[in-house]
């Protein structure tokens, strides 16, 4: 996932564009893919906020932020008139494939070790 306003500024646009787009073209987001922010993710996102500065300044405190899939990041691409938006549309699915690549690797790491755990285990209770 991805927030609004960093998916903006990769496609250099103003992040209230970008909302606006998207609730301009609802029908070609799935709900099950764009997501609005609420309870503790928001409470999350405020607190690393104020470490990072990483939400837009002028964002208005009633809105919520949205994350975006990278389906929607490609779909927002094609929908904006941004020069930027379709060439970094590539740099955004690229990111997610690897960040799942790292997730699927760090899991796969996870159960091996596992395994080897319950292996040593094993031999110390022999032992």
């Amino acid at each position: 996932m991805i927030l609004d306003a960093d998916l903006a500024k990769i496609y250099s646009v103003e992040t209230r564009s970008l909302n606006q787009v998207v609730k301009r073209n609802l029908e070609n987001f799935p709900p099950d893919f764009l997501l609005q922010l609420t309870g503790p993710e928001l409470v999350t996102l405020n607190r690393s906020q104020i470490v990072t500065g990483s939400l837009q300044r002028h964002r208005d405190p009633r809105a919520r932020p949205s994350a975006f899939t990278e389906h929607d990041a490609i779909m927002a691409a094609n929908l904006l008139n941004s020069p930027q938006a379709v060439p970094m549309s590539g740099f955004v699915v690229r990111a997610f494939i690897a960040m799942r690549a790292a997730l699927t690797d760090t899991r796969e790491r996870a159960r091996k070790l596992a395994t080897l755990e319950s292996e040593l285990t094993a031999r110390l209770d022999t032992h």
